[in-house]
């Protein structure tokens, strides 16, 4: 296992590689030219994606070129069986970014044997910083972060969002949404995971569920929420699988509620445009 010092080499690089990528994401912002689907309805992929990926690579393979990659728009790259994975998504966060609305991130986390254990999120647009890494804290701005300390599910803001493939099952989260909804202050929908995560870490959200995701959308993000002070598990309180693409993440105070009140959720029926 990494030493304390590895950790914090490791933050390092991924910091630098954030601020690579978001240095990108500034420089097309309100200037895309190309926004196309990928194959999915709904999933966009621009010329912004690509570049800012091109820009964390760079940093993450000249520091550490024997580590494996896995990038939301390069796949697997380097070396299959190495036990350091670099889960990257250069723009969470991308339709939002398209449409100019300001919630969007580059989401780095490192895995080590398959545990995230480092983690970084920077939404460059608003210049926010958030980092982690196992056993040296969550930050934001350089300054530490905590988790809410609300107790009851009715004095509650919750986060979620929906998968892309919505329309086409009926585990869409629409009902979940609506039922959380009414038993809340109110259920927001950021349209980025590792922001949701960052948000929950930070304290201004309680807590947040989703499916459909990938393990870009969520290495950085749980890192900074279980060092913040929270918890991440599956939705039946079970281990976390980042492979799963599902997972509840709370101040640690709301787990045991919300999973109560998800296992309680009938799906809606299908939607027919």
């Amino acid at each position: 296992m990494p030493t304390t010092e590895d950790l914090q080499r490791f933050l390092d690089v991924a910091t630098e590689a954030a601020m690579a990528g978001g240095a990108v994401l500034q420089t097309y912002w309100g200037n895309l030219s190309s926004i196309q689907e990928k194959g999915r309805s709904g999933d966009l992929v621009t010329e912004a994606d690509r570049a800012s990926e091109v820009a964390v690579l760079a940093v993450i393979k000249r520091h550490f070129p024997d580590h494996a990659i896995l990038a939301e728009e390069s796949g697997q790259l380097g070396q299959s069986d190495s036990p350091f994975l670099w889960a990257i998504d250069p723009l969470d966060g991308t339709t939002n970014y398209a449409h100019q609305y300001p919630l969007c991130a580059v989401s780095i986390g490192l895995l080590v044997s398959g545990v995230p254990m480092v983690g970084v999120v920077y939404n460059p647009i608003l210049d926010d910083l958030y980092r982690a890494a196992k056993g040296l804290g969550a930050t934001h701005n350089r300054q530490p972060i905590q988790v809410s300390a609300t107790t009851a599910l009715e004095n509650s803001l919750l986060v979620t969002g929906f998968a892309y493939d919505r329309r086409e099952t009926i585990d869409n989260n629409y009902a979940e949404f609506c039922h959380l909804t009414h038993l809340t202050q109110g259920v927001r929908r950021g349209g980025s995971a590792s922001v949701d995560l960052a948000h929950v870490a930070c304290g201004c959200l309680d807590g947040y569920w989703e499916r459909g995701l990938s393990p870009w959308d969520l290495a950085a993000g749980v890192v900074l929420v279980e060092e913040a002070g929270g918890q991440i598990s599956a939705y039946d309180g079970s281990p976390f699988d980042i492979y799963s693409g599902r997972l509840v993440a709370t101040n640690r105070h709301l787990q045991s509620a919300i999973i109560q009140e998800l296992s309680q959720v009938q799906p809606l029926p299908q939607f027919k445009p």
